[in-house]
Protein backbone atom coordinates (compact mmCIF):
# COMPACT_ATOMS: atom_id res chain seq x y z
CA UNK A 1 0.00 0.00 0.00
CA UNK A 2 2.50 2.45 1.16
CA UNK A 3 6.26 3.29 2.80
CA UNK A 4 4.30 3.89 5.91
CA UNK A 5 3.71 0.28 5.97
CA UNK A 6 4.75 -1.57 9.49
CA UNK A 7 7.86 -3.75 8.67
CA UNK A 8 9.29 -4.40 12.21
CA UNK A 9 6.43 -6.55 13.92
CA UNK A 10 8.72 -7.34 16.95
CA UNK A 11 6.58 -5.16 18.79
CA UNK A 12 2.83 -5.72 17.37
CA UNK A 13 0.32 -5.39 20.25
CA UNK A 14 -2.50 -7.67 19.81
CA UNK A 15 -4.37 -6.79 22.69
CA UNK A 16 -3.36 -2.58 21.71
CA UNK A 17 -4.53 -3.65 18.62
CA UNK A 18 -7.95 -5.00 19.28
CA UNK A 19 -9.05 -2.61 22.21
CA UNK A 20 -8.55 0.22 19.41
CA UNK A 21 -10.49 -1.70 16.79
CA UNK A 22 -13.02 -2.51 19.15
CA UNK A 23 -13.05 0.97 20.35
CA UNK A 24 -13.17 2.45 16.93
CA UNK A 25 -15.92 0.47 15.29
CA UNK A 26 -17.58 -1.85 18.14
CA UNK A 27 -16.69 -5.13 16.92
CA UNK A 28 -19.04 -8.10 18.23
CA UNK A 29 -16.59 -10.67 17.06
CA UNK A 30 -13.44 -11.45 18.41
CA UNK A 31 -10.14 -10.54 15.84
CA UNK A 32 -7.70 -13.45 15.32
CA UNK A 33 -4.59 -14.41 14.02
CA UNK A 34 -3.62 -17.27 11.73
CA UNK A 35 -0.20 -18.64 11.43
CA UNK A 36 1.29 -21.45 9.42
CA UNK A 37 4.08 -23.50 10.73
CA UNK A 38 6.81 -25.27 9.00
CA UNK A 39 6.85 -28.19 11.98
CA UNK A 40 3.78 -30.04 14.09
CA UNK A 41 6.32 -29.20 17.11
CA UNK A 42 6.68 -25.50 16.83
CA UNK A 43 2.96 -25.34 16.36
CA UNK A 44 2.37 -27.41 19.64
CA UNK A 45 4.92 -24.91 20.96
CA UNK A 46 2.48 -22.18 21.11
CA UNK A 47 1.47 -21.60 25.48
CA UNK A 48 -2.02 -23.18 25.84
CA UNK A 49 -2.74 -24.88 22.67
CA UNK A 50 -5.47 -26.87 21.76
CA UNK A 51 -5.31 -30.00 19.55
CA UNK A 52 -8.04 -31.13 18.13
CA UNK A 53 -9.94 -34.50 19.42
CA UNK A 54 -12.48 -34.63 16.45
CA UNK A 55 -12.22 -34.38 12.40
CA UNK A 56 -13.22 -30.62 11.40
CA UNK A 57 -13.40 -28.14 8.64
CA UNK A 58 -10.80 -25.13 8.56
CA UNK A 59 -13.96 -23.24 9.08
CA UNK A 60 -14.38 -24.75 12.27
CA UNK A 61 -11.14 -24.24 13.53
CA UNK A 62 -11.43 -20.36 12.64
CA UNK A 63 -14.34 -20.02 14.65
CA UNK A 64 -13.29 -21.73 17.59
CA UNK A 65 -10.99 -18.91 17.66
CA UNK A 66 -13.02 -16.30 16.85
CA UNK A 67 -16.23 -17.34 18.48
CA UNK A 68 -15.24 -19.38 21.75
CA UNK A 69 -11.75 -17.82 22.37
CA UNK A 70 -9.58 -20.85 21.72
CA UNK A 71 -5.88 -21.14 20.61
CA UNK A 72 -5.87 -23.89 18.33
CA UNK A 73 -3.27 -25.77 16.41
CA UNK A 74 -3.92 -28.47 13.43
CA UNK A 75 -2.07 -30.47 10.90
CA UNK A 76 -3.44 -32.55 8.05
CA UNK A 77 -4.62 -35.36 9.49
CA UNK A 78 -7.22 -32.86 11.51
CA UNK A 79 -9.02 -31.35 9.22
CA UNK A 80 -12.27 -33.02 7.11
CA UNK A 81 -10.29 -33.11 3.36
CA UNK A 82 -7.82 -31.47 0.96
CA UNK A 83 -10.49 -28.82 -0.24
CA UNK A 84 -9.86 -27.13 3.45
CA UNK A 85 -5.84 -28.67 3.51
CA UNK A 86 -5.25 -27.39 0.13
CA UNK A 87 -6.34 -23.57 0.90
CA UNK A 88 -3.64 -23.39 4.02
CA UNK A 89 -0.91 -24.84 1.86
CA UNK A 90 -0.83 -28.53 3.99
CA UNK A 91 -1.60 -30.27 0.79
CA UNK A 92 -0.56 -30.27 -2.62
CA UNK A 93 -3.51 -29.25 -5.59
CA UNK A 94 -3.45 -32.26 -6.93
CA UNK A 95 -5.89 -33.06 -10.43
CA UNK A 96 -7.73 -35.30 -7.77
CA UNK A 97 -8.15 -31.85 -5.81
CA UNK A 98 -9.01 -29.96 -9.15
CA UNK A 99 -11.73 -32.09 -10.49
CA UNK A 100 -13.43 -32.69 -7.10
CA UNK A 101 -16.12 -34.79 -8.34
CA UNK A 102 -18.05 -34.72 -5.50
CA UNK A 103 -18.53 -30.93 -5.86
CA UNK A 104 -20.13 -31.16 -9.57
CA UNK A 105 -24.03 -31.64 -9.08
CA UNK A 106 -24.09 -29.93 -5.61
CA UNK A 107 -22.11 -26.56 -6.15
CA UNK A 108 -21.82 -27.25 -9.78
CA UNK A 109 -23.29 -27.95 -13.27
CA UNK A 110 -20.45 -29.73 -14.77
CA UNK A 111 -17.21 -31.05 -13.97
CA UNK A 112 -15.59 -28.47 -16.02
CA UNK A 113 -17.96 -25.69 -13.85
CA UNK A 114 -16.00 -27.51 -10.85
CA UNK A 115 -12.53 -27.25 -12.47
CA UNK A 116 -12.74 -23.91 -13.13
CA UNK A 117 -13.75 -23.09 -9.36
CA UNK A 118 -11.25 -25.01 -8.17
CA UNK A 119 -8.35 -22.98 -10.30
CA UNK A 120 -9.55 -19.55 -9.78
CA UNK A 121 -8.99 -20.47 -5.59
CA UNK A 122 -6.03 -18.96 -4.48
CA UNK A 123 -3.70 -21.14 -2.10
CA UNK A 124 -0.82 -21.52 -0.61
CA UNK A 125 2.16 -23.70 -2.23
CA UNK A 126 2.32 -26.72 -0.78
CA UNK A 127 5.60 -27.96 0.54
CA UNK A 128 6.45 -26.13 2.98
CA UNK A 129 4.47 -26.04 6.33
CA UNK A 130 2.99 -29.06 8.47
CA UNK A 131 1.15 -27.14 10.82
CA UNK A 132 -1.34 -23.89 11.79
CA UNK A 133 -3.03 -22.06 14.26
CA UNK A 134 -5.62 -19.58 15.27
CA UNK A 135 -5.96 -18.32 18.17
CA UNK A 136 -7.25 -14.27 19.42
CA UNK A 137 -5.53 -11.78 18.77
CA UNK A 138 -5.92 -10.20 22.03
CA UNK A 139 -4.33 -13.12 23.66
CA UNK A 140 -0.54 -12.23 22.07
CA UNK A 141 0.49 -16.52 21.35
CA UNK A 142 1.19 -16.16 17.45
CA UNK A 143 4.18 -13.44 18.04
CA UNK A 144 2.91 -12.15 15.22
CA UNK A 145 0.51 -14.02 13.11
CA UNK A 146 0.87 -14.41 9.63
CA UNK A 147 -2.78 -12.61 8.95
CA UNK A 148 -5.62 -11.72 11.12
CA UNK A 149 -8.64 -12.21 10.74
CA UNK A 150 -11.77 -9.43 11.14
CA UNK A 151 -15.31 -10.16 11.30
CA UNK A 152 -17.20 -6.83 10.62
CA UNK A 153 -20.86 -6.06 9.47
CA UNK A 154 -21.06 -4.28 6.00
CA UNK A 155 -21.05 -0.94 7.79
CA UNK A 156 -17.81 -1.87 10.09
CA UNK A 157 -16.03 -3.05 7.01
CA UNK A 158 -16.43 -0.20 4.64
CA UNK A 159 -14.82 2.03 7.67
CA UNK A 160 -12.21 -0.17 8.33
CA UNK A 161 -11.31 -0.09 4.87
CA UNK A 162 -11.54 3.80 4.96
CA UNK A 163 -8.83 3.90 7.70
CA UNK A 164 -6.79 1.97 5.17
CA UNK A 165 -7.37 3.82 2.33
CA UNK A 166 -6.97 7.07 4.15
CA UNK A 167 -2.77 7.15 3.50
CA UNK A 168 -1.28 5.56 0.57
CA UNK A 169 -4.22 5.30 -1.24
CA UNK A 170 -4.73 2.68 -3.40
CA UNK A 171 -8.30 0.87 -5.05
CA UNK A 172 -8.76 -2.34 -2.99
CA UNK A 173 -9.72 -5.10 -5.65
CA UNK A 174 -10.59 -8.43 -4.80
CA UNK A 175 -12.89 -11.55 -6.46
CA UNK A 176 -15.15 -13.76 -4.93
CA UNK A 177 -14.98 -17.81 -5.77
CA UNK A 178 -18.33 -18.24 -4.61
CA UNK A 179 -18.12 -22.04 -2.37
CA UNK A 180 -14.91 -21.84 -0.76
CA UNK A 181 -14.93 -18.25 0.00
CA UNK A 182 -12.00 -19.08 2.51
CA UNK A 183 -9.76 -18.94 -0.53
CA UNK A 184 -10.91 -15.36 -1.07
CA UNK A 185 -9.75 -14.64 2.42
CA UNK A 186 -7.04 -16.27 4.39
CA UNK A 187 -5.81 -18.47 1.44
CA UNK A 188 -5.36 -15.17 -0.60
CA UNK A 189 -4.29 -12.99 1.85
CA UNK A 190 -1.69 -16.25 2.87
CA UNK A 191 -0.50 -16.53 -0.38
CA UNK A 192 -0.17 -12.72 -1.54
CA UNK A 193 0.53 -10.80 1.66
CA UNK A 194 -2.11 -8.49 0.54
CA UNK A 195 -4.93 -7.46 2.66
CA UNK A 196 -7.94 -10.00 1.31
CA UNK A 197 -12.30 -9.22 1.77
CA UNK A 198 -14.20 -11.80 1.31
CA UNK A 199 -18.42 -12.44 1.56
CA UNK A 200 -17.99 -15.71 4.05
CA UNK A 201 -19.86 -18.98 1.77
CA UNK A 202 -21.89 -21.42 3.06
CA UNK A 203 -19.74 -23.42 5.04
CA UNK A 204 -18.65 -20.99 6.39
CA UNK A 205 -21.88 -20.14 8.03
CA UNK A 206 -22.50 -23.67 8.68
CA UNK A 207 -19.65 -24.98 10.06
CA UNK A 208 -17.91 -21.82 11.29
CA UNK A 209 -20.47 -19.89 13.20
CA UNK A 210 -20.36 -17.13 10.46
CA UNK A 211 -23.47 -15.02 10.67
CA UNK A 212 -25.62 -13.33 8.27
CA UNK A 213 -24.42 -10.31 8.14
CA UNK A 214 -20.34 -10.70 8.54
CA UNK A 215 -18.00 -9.98 6.12
CA UNK A 216 -14.57 -11.18 6.62
CA UNK A 217 -11.00 -9.14 5.80
CA UNK A 218 -7.89 -11.16 6.40
CA UNK A 219 -4.92 -8.88 6.62
CA UNK A 220 -1.04 -9.60 7.40
CA UNK A 221 -0.73 -7.42 11.10
CA UNK A 222 1.68 -5.16 8.92
CA UNK A 223 -1.48 -3.26 7.46
CA UNK A 224 -3.25 -2.94 10.85
CA UNK A 225 -1.51 0.03 12.31
CA UNK A 226 -1.93 2.74 9.69
CA UNK A 227 -5.63 1.77 9.68
CA UNK A 228 -6.10 2.65 13.31
CA UNK A 229 -4.30 5.85 12.32
CA UNK A 230 -7.10 6.23 9.12
CA UNK A 231 -9.81 5.36 11.33
CA UNK A 232 -8.74 7.87 13.86
CA UNK A 233 -8.63 10.56 11.43
CA UNK A 234 -11.72 9.67 10.14
CA UNK A 235 -13.35 9.91 13.62
CA UNK A 236 -11.62 13.58 14.04
CA UNK A 237 -13.75 14.25 11.21
CA UNK A 238 -16.90 13.21 12.51
CA UNK A 239 -16.70 9.28 9.83
CA UNK A 240 -16.97 7.15 12.81
CA UNK A 241 -19.01 4.37 14.00
CA UNK A 242 -22.38 3.68 14.28
CA UNK A 243 -23.24 5.59 11.33
CA UNK A 244 -26.55 7.43 11.96
CA UNK A 245 -28.82 8.08 9.29
CA UNK A 246 -29.82 11.48 7.84
CA UNK A 247 -32.84 10.78 6.35
CA UNK A 248 -33.85 10.15 2.83
CA UNK A 249 -36.25 13.27 2.48
CA UNK A 250 -34.20 16.21 4.16
CA UNK A 251 -32.01 18.83 2.62
CA UNK A 252 -28.78 17.24 2.32
CA UNK A 253 -26.99 20.58 2.63
CA UNK A 254 -26.93 20.63 6.04
CA UNK A 255 -25.53 17.24 6.84
CA UNK A 256 -22.98 17.36 4.68
CA UNK A 257 -21.83 20.87 5.39
CA UNK A 258 -20.88 18.98 8.62
CA UNK A 259 -18.13 17.13 6.98
CA UNK A 260 -17.48 19.50 3.72
CA UNK A 261 -16.66 22.72 5.54
CA UNK A 262 -15.66 25.13 3.23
Amino acid sequence: MSETIATDLTQFDGTAVVDDLNRLLRLRTTPIGMKLFTSREEMEAIPRIRRPKDVHTTDQIVGQAARNGWTVGITVEDLVGAQCSTVIGLTPSTDAWLTNEKMTGVWYHTPEDTRAHQEAMDVVPHGRYEAMAVSPLAANRLNPPDICLIYATPAQMILFINGLQWSGYKKLEWGCVGESACADSWGRALATGEPSLSIPCFAERRYGGVMDDELLMAIPPSYLPKTIAGLEALSRNGLRYPIPPYGVNNDVRAGMGVSYQS
